[in-house]
C-alpha cells in the first residue's frame, strides 16, 4: 500500500544537481489547465452582468439548467479545482528543490553560461500562479466582483514584480553576453532562448486583465501602460531569439533535448494575442473607442492559423527526430519535455477566443448550433491530449520511486 501511495502522490525530493529550472515548467502546465477549464465556463456560461464568469454567475445559472449542463459545469469545476492544486503543490516544490540547487556547483555552472536564460521559468511560473489565484477567487468566492475594483492595484504590482524579477535575470544573462560577446550561437540550436519572449508576454496579459475589466479610468490607464511595456520586451526578445535560434538551427541542426521548444511560439501567441484583446476593451473604456467586431476576427483567426502552422511544423521536426516516440512514450527522459504542455493548454484557450469573440460575437456561428459543437470537440481533444502527455510526463520525472523500483534500479 505503501509504494502505490508512494508511486502515484509522492514526488521526487532533494535533486541536487540534478533538478533543472525546466521543472517549472511542470507547474506552469498544471496551472495553464486549470485555466482552460476556467475559459470554457467562461465563454459557455451566461455572465452578462459581469465581463468574466464569476461565482453568482454560476449560482444563477445552476438554477436554470438542465442536468447536462450541471454535471458539464460540476466537471469544469473539477478540473479548475483539481489542476489549480496540482499547480500550488508544483509551485512549493519547486521552489524547495530549487534552492537547494542554488547551492550546488551546477547552479553556479548554469548562472555563467548561455543557458541561464532557463532561469525565466520561475517568474513565467510565478505570473502563472496570480493568474491562478485570481480565477479560483472569481469562481469560488462569493459577492468578490463587488471588490474587485479594490483587488486590482494589488493584482497589477504581483505582475510589476515579477516582471521586475524577469527583468533582472535577463540584464544579468542576455546583458552579460552582450558585453562579454561569448555567446555560441552553435550551440544555440533551438527556441530555448525563446522563453524570455514567453515570460514577459505572461507579465504583460496579467497586466491587461485590468484593462478588460476595470470601470477605473485611472486603473485601465495604468493597466495598459504596464502591459504595453511587457509586450514590448516579448516582441522584441521574441524576435531576437528568434532569428538567433533558427539561425543556429540551420547551420548545426536541430538540440533534440530542446525540441519542444519550437512550438514555444504557441503559447506567446496565444498570450499577445489575447492581451491585444484585452486592451481593446481597455480602449473602448479609458478612450471611448470601440474597436469593431470584425477586426477581432482578424487577429483571432491570423494568430490561431499561425499557430497551426508553427505546430505542424514543430510536429514534423520532432516526428524526424523521435522525440515523443523516445521522451514521452519511450524510455528517454528530459525536464524540457514538460514544454509540451504550453503549446497544448495554448490552443484550447486561444481555440475558445476564435469560436467566440472571433465568429460567434460576429454573428458568423450561432452559439450551441451543430456547427458550434463541432469546433468545440478539436478543443476538447486538445485539453485531453495535453492532460494525458502531463501525466505521463509526471509519472516518468516527478513521482518518487516505491522503495522495491529504487533498489531494482540502483542493483
Amino acid at each position: 500500500m505503501s509504494n502505490v501511495v508512494a508511486r502515484w502522490f509522492g514526488l521526487r525530493r532533494d535533486l541536487g544537481e540534478q533538478y533543472s529550472p525546466a521543472y517549472f515548467l511542470a507547474a506552469l502546465g498544471n496551472g495553464g489547465m486549470a485555466i482552460t477549464f476556467f475559459i470554457w465556463l467562461n465563454f459557455l456560461v451566461p455572465h452578462p452582468n459581469t465581463p468574466i464568469i464569476t461565482f453568482d454567475g454560476i449560482a444563477a445559472f445552476l438554477g436554470t439548467a438542465s442536468l447536462t449542463a450541471q454535471a458539464l459545469l460540476f466537471l469544469a469545476l473539477f478540473g479548475i479545482i483539481f489542476f489549480a492544486v496540482r499547480h500550488l503543490r508544483l509551485v512549493a516544490w519547486n521552489l524547495r528543490e530549487y534552492g537547494r540547487f542554488k547551492q550546488t556547483k551546477a547552479y553556479a555552472t548554469l548562472r555563467e553560461g548561455q543557458g541561464a536564460m532557463a532561469l525565466m521559468a520561475l517568474p513565467l511560473m510565478l505570473a502563472m500562479t496570480v493568474n491562478v489565484f485570481f480565477v479560483l477567487g472569481a469562481v469560488f468566492v462569493p459577492g468578490l466582483w463587488n471588490v474587485v475594483e479594490y483587488l486590482f492595484p494589488f493584482a497589477m504590482t504581483a505582475f510589476v514584480l515579477i516582471g521586475a524579477l524577469a527583468l533582472r535575470i535577463l540584464f544579468d544573462t542576455f546583458g552579460k553576453a552582450l558585453v562579454s560577446g561569448k555567446f555560441e550561437c552553435a550551440r544555440n540550436n533551438s527556441l530555448s532562448q525563446f522563453l524570455a519572449a514567453f515570460t514577459f508576454s505572461m507579465v504583460a496579459v496579467g497586466m491587461a486583465a485590468p484593462a478588460a475589466m476595470s470601470k477605473t479610468t485611472l486603473t485601465v490607464t495604468i493597466s495598459m501602460f504596464g502591459s504595453l511595456f511587457f509586450l514590448g520586451a516579448a516582441v522584441l526578445l521574441g524576435l531576437i531569439t528568434l532569428v538567433l535560434g533558427f539561425r543556429g538551427m540551420l547551420t548545426n541542426g536541430l538540440a533534440v533535448d530542446a525540441a519542444p521548444s519550437l512550438w514555444m511560439p504557441i503559447p506567446v501567441l496565444t498570450l499577445l494575442g489575447i492581451t491585444l484583446v484585452r486592451l481593446s476593451h481597455g480602449i473602448d473604456t479609458a478612450f471611448h473607442f470601440h474597436i469593431p467586431q470584425p477586426l477581432i476576427f482578424m487577429l483571432t483567426a491570423s494568430v490561431l492559423g499561425l499557430q497551426l502552422l508553427i505546430g505542424l511544423l514543430g510536429y514534423s521536426v520532432m516526428n524526424k527526430v523521435g522525440y515523443l516516440r523516445d521522451f514521452v512514450w519511450g524510455e528517454r527522459n528530459s525536464p524540457g519535455s514538460y514544454g509540451l504542455i504550453c503549446p497544448a493548454v495554448a490552443l484550447a484557450v486561444f481555440g475558445m477566443f476564435f469560436i467566440h469573440p472571433g465568429l460567434a460575437q460576429n454573428g458568423l456561428v450561432e452559439r450551441f448550433s451543430a456547427v458550434h459543437i463541432a469546433l468545440l470537440v478539436p478543443v476538447a481533444l486538445v485539453q485531453v491530449l495535453g492532460i494525458v502527455t502531463m501525466l505521463r510526463l509526471d509519472s516518468k520525472l516527478m513521482r518518487m520511486q516505491p522503495a522495491t523500483e529504487r533498489a531494482v534500479a540502483t542493483a
